[in-house]
């Protein structure tokens, strides 16, 4: 008689058995991954409130722990006082009777013409830098720093607070260099004195470079680098010498420039450059708290 074989058919259901296991793993897997897509999507996204604060354009972090900490912010109709609380999108947040509200954050370049002032409004009703980006976006934005009526030139524009902070403090040295043309030449004695450091009513002022520039035709037009925010610094520094600006552009904000940029035209920073600005100030190996 002919032995049967057994081993293949116990083969084969061992093989059953492991396929059916397998395919049960694979299945839990799959079910555990769209179960915890959509826990986390139901996950309502908290941030701290100093960080609020800041993306509402009013400070920045720092400076809204201090609003925070003097009493100055109700949240929710409450009062507080703590750091370290964190918020939702729907909380009610209040500062001075006008509720916060965390906006897209926006980075916008100007090159503004002459006869614009640098504010908001005007009691006056001249022309200010807001009537040429009014349009670029439903964001309320704000000038980083300020220039004269008659200075043009590169002005940067945003409503985060944290960042116009750092680029307006003066320990960062952010710096701006301009092209001034005077009503004569500079003499070498003069650039000399200015590159020393002169002192005016406010103090000493230093620049960081200056020199003739050199494809102009006359020694009339200068290349000053300065990162002094002082009001109408660079015509109070040539002034002090005896001379008039008679035109004043700045080329170079924070490492922004007015490539490409016609004036009396806007444009947003590209991410790149908006990176670049954050780094200013930045302590290396150190994580910002979010």
């Amino acid at each position: 008689m002919k032995r049967l074989n057994k081993s293949k058919p116990a083969e084969a259901s061992k093989r059953k058995q492991r396929r059916v296991y397998k395919e049960s793993r694979i299945s839990k897997r799959k079910g555990g991954a769209q179960k915890s897509d959509k826990d986390e999507g139901d996950t309502i996204k908290l941030i701290r409130l100093n960080k609020f604060i800041a993306d509402a354009g009013i400070c920045s972090r720092r400076e809204a722990d201090k609003l925070i900490e003097s009493g100055k912010i109700r949240l929710n109709g409450k009062l507080v006082t703590e750091l370290g609380i964190k918020v939702s999108p729907g909380d009610l947040v209040i500062y001075n009777g006008e509720k916060l509200k965390s906006e897209k954050l926006r980075y916008l370049l100007l090159n503004k013409p002459k006869g614009f002032i640098t504010t908001a409004d005007d009691p006056q009703n001249r022309r200010t830098v807001m009537n040429l980006v009014e349009k670029a976006c439903d964001e309320r934005i704000y000038s980083v720093g300020r220039l004269d009526r008659n200075t043009t030139g590169i002005l940067l524009f945003t409503n985060d607070g944290e960042l116009t902070t750092r680029l307006t403090h003066p320990k960062h040295g952010v710096k701006k260099l301009y092209h001034a043309v005077l009503d004569k030449p500079l003499s070498k004695n003069d650039l000399l004195k200015i590159m020393e450091g002169i002192e005016l009513e406010d103090g000493i002022i230093t620049p960081d470079q200056i020199n003739w520039v050199a494809d102009e035709p006359d020694k009339r037009h200068i290349g000053i680098e300065l990162h002094s925010g002082k009001n109408r610094i660079v015509r109070r520094i040539f002034e002090h010498v005896g001379y008039e600006v008679v035109r004043l552009d700045r080329v170079i904000f924070a490492g922004l420039t007015k490539k490409d940029l016609p004036r009396g035209r806007w444009r947003f920073l590209e991410e790149k450059e908006v990176n670049i600005l954050k780094m200013i100030g930045e302590k290396p190996d150190v994580k910002r708290s979010k």
